[in-house]
Protein backbone atom coordinates (compact mmCIF):
# COMPACT_ATOMS: atom_id res chain seq x y z
CA UNK A 1 0.00 0.00 0.00
CA UNK A 2 1.14 3.45 -0.56
CA UNK A 3 -0.10 6.26 1.78
CA UNK A 4 -0.80 9.80 0.25
CA UNK A 5 -1.10 12.76 1.84
CA UNK A 6 -1.85 16.57 0.22
CA UNK A 7 -0.78 19.68 1.75
CA UNK A 8 -0.73 23.77 0.83
CA UNK A 9 -4.02 24.46 -0.24
CA UNK A 10 -5.77 27.66 0.54
CA UNK A 11 -7.35 30.65 -0.34
CA UNK A 12 -5.56 32.79 -2.82
CA UNK A 13 -6.71 35.43 -4.81
CA UNK A 14 -6.06 35.73 -8.72
CA UNK A 15 -2.71 36.61 -10.05
CA UNK A 16 -1.44 34.72 -6.87
CA UNK A 17 0.53 31.71 -6.23
CA UNK A 18 0.27 28.24 -3.91
CA UNK A 19 2.53 25.01 -4.03
CA UNK A 20 1.17 21.98 -3.00
CA UNK A 21 2.89 18.87 -1.63
CA UNK A 22 2.24 15.46 -1.81
CA UNK A 23 3.88 13.14 0.87
CA UNK A 24 4.24 9.41 -0.46
CA UNK A 25 5.14 6.68 2.10
CA UNK A 26 4.69 3.12 2.35
CA UNK A 27 5.71 0.88 -0.87
CA UNK A 28 6.26 4.00 -2.74
CA UNK A 29 8.81 1.58 -4.97
CA UNK A 30 6.07 -0.27 -6.62
CA UNK A 31 4.73 3.06 -8.24
CA UNK A 32 6.97 5.16 -10.75
CA UNK A 33 4.26 8.05 -11.60
CA UNK A 34 2.89 10.35 -9.46
CA UNK A 35 0.25 12.86 -10.99
CA UNK A 36 -1.58 15.99 -9.75
CA UNK A 37 -5.47 16.39 -10.41
CA UNK A 38 -8.16 18.40 -9.50
CA UNK A 39 -12.27 18.14 -9.72
CA UNK A 40 -15.08 20.25 -9.32
CA UNK A 41 -18.32 19.74 -7.51
CA UNK A 42 -20.04 17.20 -10.00
CA UNK A 43 -17.33 17.43 -12.64
CA UNK A 44 -14.32 14.07 -13.05
CA UNK A 45 -11.58 14.85 -12.54
CA UNK A 46 -8.66 16.40 -14.47
CA UNK A 47 -5.09 15.28 -14.44
CA UNK A 48 -3.13 19.03 -14.27
CA UNK A 49 0.42 17.41 -14.08
CA UNK A 50 2.51 14.50 -13.65
CA UNK A 51 6.26 13.33 -12.82
CA UNK A 52 8.10 9.89 -13.52
CA UNK A 53 9.49 9.33 -9.54
CA UNK A 54 12.43 7.50 -10.94
CA UNK A 55 13.45 9.74 -13.60
CA UNK A 56 12.56 13.63 -14.58
CA UNK A 57 9.90 13.01 -17.04
CA UNK A 58 7.23 15.59 -16.32
CA UNK A 59 3.47 16.08 -18.08
CA UNK A 60 1.38 18.74 -18.49
CA UNK A 61 -1.69 19.38 -20.13
CA UNK A 62 -2.06 22.57 -22.35
CA UNK A 63 -4.62 24.46 -19.63
CA UNK A 64 -1.81 25.02 -17.01
CA UNK A 65 1.63 25.01 -19.19
CA UNK A 66 3.77 27.84 -18.12
CA UNK A 67 1.83 28.05 -14.89
CA UNK A 68 2.24 24.83 -13.11
CA UNK A 69 5.60 23.42 -12.32
CA UNK A 70 5.75 19.74 -10.61
CA UNK A 71 8.80 18.39 -8.91
CA UNK A 72 9.75 15.92 -6.77
CA UNK A 73 12.41 15.78 -3.76
CA UNK A 74 13.07 11.94 -3.69
CA UNK A 75 15.00 12.27 -0.59
CA UNK A 76 11.61 13.54 1.28
CA UNK A 77 9.13 11.05 -0.87
CA UNK A 78 7.51 14.17 -1.42
CA UNK A 79 6.27 15.95 -5.57
CA UNK A 80 5.37 19.77 -5.44
CA UNK A 81 2.89 21.93 -7.64
CA UNK A 82 4.40 24.84 -8.02
CA UNK A 83 0.73 26.80 -9.37
CA UNK A 84 1.64 30.43 -10.32
CA UNK A 85 -0.69 32.95 -12.40
CA UNK A 86 -3.52 31.58 -10.56
CA UNK A 87 -6.76 31.69 -11.65
CA UNK A 88 -10.66 31.99 -10.44
CA UNK A 89 -11.39 28.77 -12.96
CA UNK A 90 -8.00 26.95 -10.99
CA UNK A 91 -10.58 26.79 -7.80
CA UNK A 92 -11.13 23.18 -7.07
CA UNK A 93 -10.40 20.00 -5.05
CA UNK A 94 -6.72 18.86 -5.75
CA UNK A 95 -5.53 15.36 -5.47
CA UNK A 96 -2.12 13.45 -5.53
CA UNK A 97 -2.41 10.12 -6.87
CA UNK A 98 0.44 7.10 -7.30
CA UNK A 99 0.45 4.58 -9.78
CA UNK A 100 2.43 2.71 -12.71
CA UNK A 101 3.38 4.21 -15.67
CA UNK A 102 4.34 3.39 -19.50
CA UNK A 103 7.08 5.39 -20.84
CA UNK A 104 6.53 8.45 -22.60
CA UNK A 105 2.51 8.51 -22.18
CA UNK A 106 0.58 11.00 -24.35
CA UNK A 107 -1.86 11.81 -21.39
CA UNK A 108 -2.37 10.91 -17.55
CA UNK A 109 -5.43 8.67 -18.80
CA UNK A 110 -3.09 5.81 -19.78
CA UNK A 111 -1.93 5.15 -16.52
CA UNK A 112 -3.41 3.40 -13.91
CA UNK A 113 -3.45 5.16 -10.71
CA UNK A 114 -3.89 2.81 -7.73
CA UNK A 115 -3.42 5.13 -4.92
CA UNK A 116 -5.40 8.62 -3.39
CA UNK A 117 -4.77 11.14 -0.98
CA UNK A 118 -8.00 12.97 0.27
CA UNK A 119 -7.19 16.32 -1.31
CA UNK A 120 -6.52 19.81 -0.61
CA UNK A 121 -8.93 22.68 -1.34
CA UNK A 122 -7.47 25.09 -3.55
CA UNK A 123 -9.86 28.86 -3.88
CA UNK A 124 -8.76 31.44 -6.25
CA UNK A 125 -10.92 34.65 -5.93
CA UNK A 126 -11.46 37.23 -8.66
Amino acid sequence: QVQLVESGGGSVQAGGSLRLSCAASGATASTNFIGWFRQLPGKGREGVAGIYTLGSGTYYPDSVKGRFTISQDNAKNTVYLQMNSLKPEDTAMYYCAAGVAPKNIATMADILFNYWGQGTQVTVSS
